[in-house]
């Protein structure tokens, strides 16, 4: 991942920054500890013993919500939770009821860094420490009511942070999984097909090649019309071989546009595409080339465009020349470098001409449009969407 892991421990520097950007909200609690240091009224023995109180506890939060994800057992996070409880409860009965603030971070704390089967029960039970010191510090229940809402809310929310960005990576886990299998299955359906299409062709070109052989000496007129056979199965194998191989490698259109959500999210993409569409009666020719404009597409988005939006349509046209399928992928960026089309867009040109298609593809007001066309075969409805 590469944006805040609450629960996961940082990858790189720029992780530490966006969690440590994210978690510095919070400290705007801490003004009232800090203005209690500089303007309490406090001897300076007291004053120094709470700042280095306050950097203690600081220190603690930090360790232990940036720690969190390295492996340690929950035994450990509960007992660092109680330990940054325990100094929220010696700083506000020694230091008065402006330190009380200090148990929404160890709420936070919980959500944060422990699993919601032990968060729930360890922000309620801060919840209620808080009450109970709030009740006892001079002047801490004027507090309560502002502080109590915070740290359950914070706390619980944490929560459901932590499961969300749990349950996202489970889910890439997964798809990756999937993809893997796919492509395992796909491997599989080669091996299958070549060795049916090869399997027959061979043996009986080696058989074939054996009756040759003995029949040269003594039969060439045979021989040679078993060796007309064998060329005849050896074209017919080559040919039967390209089609194999050939709709091995032939993109699929929904394929394609799963593909691209994830080549665009990844990029840090809004993408808006239209739902698995349905492609009964399209000609194989017309979905392959649309699918490799939208491959082109999305290629030309995430490494030239500098978009953050990119929207794909895929609708049905009526035409003179009959129903049409169209593709658009528009996006919102600068177009990318280069004044003419570049060789991708070149080569979808002749796809899509090869098909009876077209190609359309320009900058317009806001980024940059490129319209695919390709005849859609008899009208059927398909899937659509923005």
């Amino acid at each position: 991942m590469s944006g805040i892991s609450i629960g996961q421990r940082p990858q790189n520097r720029r992780q530490k920054a966006v969690k440590l950007l994210w978690l510095g909200i919070w400290f705007v609690y801490l003004s009232a500890p800090v203005s209690d240091l500089l303007h309490g009224g406090h001897s300076d023995g007291v004053r120094v013993l709470g700042w280095i109180g306050l950097v203690a506890f600081v220190a603690w939060y930090f360790a232990l919500i940036f720690r969190t994800g390295r492996g340690e057992s929950n035994a450990i996070v509960l007992g660092s939770v109680a330990v940054l409880a325990a100094q929220s409860t010696v700083l506000s009965l020694t230091l008065g009821r402006e330190w009380l603030v200090l148990y929404v971070y160890v709420a936070i704390s919980s959500g944060a860094a422990l699993p919601f089967s032990f968060a729930r029960w360890t922000i309620p039970a801060v919840s209620v420490l808080l009450t109970g010191v709030a009740l006892i510090v001079p002047g801490g229940g004027s507090f309560l009511a502002g502080l109590l809402f915070p740290a359950l809310l914070g706390g619980f929310a944490m929560t459901g942070v932590r499961e969300l960005i749990r349950t996202t990576v489970e889910l890439r886990e997964a798809r990756a999984t999937v993809a893997q299998l796919a492509a395992n299955e796909e491997r599989l359906r080669l091996a299958r097909d070549l060795h049916d299409l090869l399997g027959h062709s061979l043996s009986l070109i080696t058989l074939k090649s054996e009756l040759a052989g003995r029949m040269l000496p003594a039969h060439p007129d045979k021989a040679a019309r078993q060796v007309a056979d064998i060329e005849q199965v050896s074209r017919q194998a080559l040919v039967d071989v390209r089609e194999a191989v050939s709709g091995y490698r032939r993109p699929r259109l929904s394929a394609e546009i799963a593909g691209a959500q994830v080549a665009l999210t990844a990029a840090g993409v809004t993408a808006d595409l239209p739902a698995e569409p349905d492609l009964t009666g399209v000609p194989k020719d017309s979905e392959t080339a649309l699918a490799w404009a939208l491959r082109e597409a999305v290629t030309n988005v995430v490494r030239h465009s500098g978009a953050c939006r990119c929207t794909v349509e895929l609708l049905r046209r009526q035409t003179l020349d009959g129903p049409m399928l169209e593709l658009s992928v528009a996006d919102d960026g600068s177009g990318g470098p280069g004044s003419g089309p570049g060789n991708g867009l070149l080569g979808l040109t002749e796809r899509l001409d090869k098909a009876g298609g077209s190609l359309e593809a320009g900058r317009v007001k806001q980024g940059f449009r490129l319209v695919a066309r390709a005849p859609a075969g008899q009208a059927t409805d398909i899937g659509s969407g923005t």
